[in-house]
């Protein structure tokens, strides 16, 4: 570990990594979590909008454990870079087309039938 926090020293404060280190900890934990309670939800369901859904909490994982690896030295700064945006990018997309498919066709229509 002392290898790998020296080969992170030239952009993270030696007194921080102890910090950075539990808070990406934490956040590896937390989306696996999410990511396991996602698959037991789409099990349940089987329908898209749930597997987009689990998707997404996947790439999540797949992202927190590359921040973990980048700061631990195994994971090269611009990999982390490449993985972590693009995947950020890839996430939006996915939640916004999530939300744009579990909207009704017509919001008028709606409207006029909730009277």
């Amino acid at each position: 570990m002392v290898v790998a926090m020296s080969v992170a020293s030239e952009w993270l404060d030696p007194q921080l990594a102890p910090v950075l280190v539990l808070v990406i900890a934490l956040a590896v934990l937390g989306t696996t979590v999410l990511f396991v309670a996602g698959l037991v939800a789409y099990s349940r369901r089987r329908t898209f909008r749930y597997l987009l859904i689990t998707v997404v909490l996947g790439l999540l994982v797949v992202r927190s454990v590359t921040g973990f690896g980048t700061v631990l030295g195994l994971v090269p700064m611009t990999v982390h870079h490449l993985v972590e945006h693009g995947f950020d990018f890839l996430i939006a997309v996915l939640v916004l087309y999530a939300v744009y498919r579990s909207g009704p066709a017509n919001d008028a229509f709606r409207a006029e039938s909730d009277d």
